[in-house]
């Protein structure tokens, strides 16, 4: 398992190509191929700081490993968040921030399913941690729906009281996962606590550190021309703002996520598998979401926390979907692809809306 793991983590390094072809299509002013190249680009440098965390991870051990991947795999999908806030792109943005949590909790943690179960029958991973997730998912769809009923019910509702609300809200989830982080890191860690690995690193720490400044650097450029290309392409693929947030970007995005993940559960180390993508989740919901906000606010472009209908819902059936798999602390094959099935369901609707 260690060998074609490794094998298939070089395979997206041949998308590099795409950073300097990304930069001379700016150069020559074509906005469909600069969203093109830009978004390919992404993809194995997101794939870099994967990897790049993975080998920090290790020295760290499994669960602050999991914790450690979720949060750098996140950098990606902040900094095209911020870079789509100042662009004015708020729609977009919304999108995309939910398009993270339910690429993660269908997508990424299916295809890991699916990618453990083909040699076991069961995996196994601790029900508590997978719990703790989803109940603060809970708590947040609650997060995400209360504004949104507020300005359904309140059609005449101000804009200073959509941002009191907003900043109310988002302020809450933060405490929220700082909350759960305690819980989980500090007064309860026994609950959580995972076998430690035996594995060593391949990479040294001073290089890891320079391969994930160097990606997370690259990955702001190209996520600049990514946002800047945005608008053209859109009109000349005929795509709709909410399918390009809700599916392409979050899976630009969450390539670090997919690749961790995957090779992870390859391994039989579930556990990780769930803190990466089922973690990641609960970060974007409780801490990146509520961030934007108050980031947009510090770039004078605020941004409420009002989501519509259906992004709400779509957040909801993940989470629903993936606290009922994890109840028994096991997983299979089949199961992961049923989370694969939910998200094609939900793409396939965003496509059309």
């Amino acid at each position: 398992m260690r060998f074609f793991s490794s094998m298939l983590r070089p395979s997206l390094n041949w998308l590099l190509v795409f950073v300097p072809l990304s930069l001379a299509f700016e150069l020559a002013h074509q906005s469909l191929l600069i969203f093109i190249t830009s978004g390919l680009a992404i993809v194995p440098l997101a794939g870099l700081i994967g990897r790049a965390t993975d080998q920090l991870a290790i020295r760290v051990g499994p669960r602050l490993g999991g914790l450690l991947n979720a949060t750098f795999g996140n950098v990606t999908e902040l900094i095209v968040a911020v870079l789509l806030v100042l662009a004015g792109n708020f729609e977009v943005v919304k999108a995309s921030l939910i398009g993270s949590i339910i690429g993660n909790l269908l997508l990424v943690l299916g295809v890991s399913f699916v990618a453990g179960g083909l040699t076991r029958k069961e995996q196994e991973f601790n029900p508590k941690a997978a719990g703790v997730h989803a109940a603060s998912l809970l708590l947040a769809v609650t997060g995400l729906g209360v504004p949104a009923l507020l300005a359904g019910s309140n059609s005449h509702l101000a804009s200073d009281h959509k941002e009191v609300v907003s900043v109310g809200v988002a302020a809450t989830l933060m405490l929220l996962y700082v909350a759960a982080l305690i819980f989980m890191q500090y007064t309860h860690e026994h609950l959580f606590r995972t076998p430690e690995s035996d594995e060593q690193p391949d990479w040294s720490r001073r290089l890891a550190l320079g391969v994930l400044l160097g990606a997370a650097l690259l990955v702001g450029l190209e996520s600049e021309l990514l946002v800047s290309a945005l608008d053209p392409a859109l009109k000349t693929l005929g795509l709709s703002p909410l399918f390009v947030g809700l599916i392409l970007i979050p899976i630009i995005g969450n390539a670090a996520e997919h690749s961790s993940a995957v090779f992870f559960a390859i391994r039989n180390k579930l556990d990780v598998t769930l803190e990466i993508a089922v973690g990641s989740s609960t970060q974007v919901a409780l801490f990146v979401a509520p961030a934007v906000v108050f980031i947009s606010l510090a770039l004078g472009r605020p941004m409420d926390f009002i989501f519509t209908g259906f992004e709400i819902g779509a957040v909801a059936i993940a989470t629903v979907v993936l606290a009922v798999i994890s109840l028994d602390g096991r997983s299979n094959w089949l199961e992961g692809l049923q989370l694969i099935s939910v998200f094609t369901i939900i793409a396939l609707a965003a496509f059309f809306l």
